[in-house]
């Protein structure tokens, strides 16, 4: 593709200080964008539930639960130099049933937009299905990152196919020291490791890991099985932290002390590519069946982890061709079989890690922004084609 002159785009999202994995994603896709330099640097409008000191890139904030604030956005933008708007899409973070307010943002929108869909629900509620359908309808593209959702959005919310696009989830290239080597700095030479990393919350179905660990342990007993990442914030507002209690209360019950260790803080990218390097095999014994999208699994596949998983849609797709073991959902057995069959078979296991290293290649941030810049370029200039057709 030839690049005649830098475009200007925004991204609509969460964003860094506010934790949360489509700020992460959005901070690193901006940034990898900033180094190609085929596109004027990247601006943001934050979704804002809280008071942020954010950085230069953001040029303007739009408050979750602040209904007015999502047409004033959108006539703000219209004033500026911003000639594509890239919607981070996730039903959370936005304000209204189903996050509804964010089409009173697109109703006042005069640029066009495309949107990347973090979650794709097979089975909707209503609300939800008529959000995505009306982005679909009035975006120029829709990007979804496992190819298992096409069928979904084209079934489902009747989406045009010509406007789906398949990118994969980025992951942060960096360059470890040797897994035996990290292990040994944190007191776990020779143990084999296992790891879950993100924001705890009931959904990531722990206690399924931690019977699982329990079951193992009972023939490789140096096993340790790392659980990485503090309580969901909105969780935490809710309930406090009664989940992760009822997690550290079972371990007691079981006799885990030495088998599962709690590291209890928002990490870090650097903290979680240290963990996933170090770690033998990763493991999410997640409960919800139709999640279309895992960060933390795209890490783990873009530096060769075997990947232990219940099988929701994205494990599915990321774990194909021998790529990991799927076991079944709310089975602790089904878990600690898999995870005995990597650890009793190292050869096996070595053979999972090459195959997974060689895929997840392709979704470092490098390749993948390369991927969103041609896509954005090319939607700008398709539409300003069809304006000078129109006139």
């Amino acid at each position: 593709m030839v690049f005649n002159r830098a475009r200007n785009i925004a991204f609509l999202s969460t964003y860094p200080p506010r934790e949360c994995g489509l700020a992460t994603f959005t901070q690193d896709l901006a940034n990898e964008l900033d180094k190609m330099q085929i596109i004027n640097s990247p601006k943001v409008i934050a979704v804002s539930n809280g008071d942020y000191e954010y950085d230069d890139r953001v040029i303007m904030e739009l408050w979750q639960y602040d209904r007015e604030s999502y047409a004033e956005a959108a006539k703000k933008l219209n004033d500026t130099s911003i000639e594509l708007l890239v919607i981070e899409h996730e039903y959370g973070i936005f304000g209204g049933e189903c996050g509804e307010y964010l089409l009173d943002l697109v109703d006042n929108l005069r640029i066009p937009f495309v949107v990347t869909l973090h979650t794709v629900l097979q089975n909707p509620l209503q609300k939800q299905r008529e959000i995505l359908k009306v982005l679909g309808e009035k975006s120029e593209k829709i990007i979804t990152m496992a190819r298992n959702t096409v069928g979904i959005l084209e079934t489902v919310y009747g989406m045009d196919p010509g406007k789906i696009e398949v990118i994969h989830h980025g992951v942060p290239f960096r360059i470890m020291e040797p897994r035996e080597k990290l292990k040994k700095k944190h007191g776990l030479a020779g143990r084999p490791v296992l790891s879950t990393f993100g924001l705890i919350n009931p959904g990531k179905g722990l206690e399924y890991g931690i019977e699982a660990v329990a079951e193992v342990a009972k023939k490789h007993r140096d096993v340790v099985y790392l659980i990485l990442g503090q309580t969901h914030p909105c969780i935490k507002k809710e309930s406090g932290e009664t989940y992760r209690e009822k997690l550290e209360a079972m371990v007691d019950d079981l006799g885990l002390k030495e088998n599962v260790w709690f590291i209890n803080k928002y990490l870090t990218k650097d903290e979680i590519i240290h963990y996933i390097q170090l770690s033998d095999i990763y493991m999410t014994p997640y409960l919800g069946r139709e999640q279309a999208v895992s960060g933390t699994l795209a890490y783990a596949v873009g530096y060769g982890r075997v990947i232990v998983s219940t099988p929701y849609s994205y494990s599915r797709e990321m774990l194909a061709d021998g790529r990991g073991l799927l076991a079944e959902f709310n089975d602790s057995r089904s878990l600690a079989k898999c995870i005995s069959y990597v650890l009793d078979h190292p050869e096996k296991k070595k053979e999972m890690e090459q195959k997974t290293l060689s895929f997840g290649r392709s979704m470092m941030w490098g390749n993948v922004a390369k991927q969103y810049a041609e896509l954005f370029i090319k939607t700008i200039e398709d539409c300003r084609k069809s304006e000078v057709s129109a006139v």
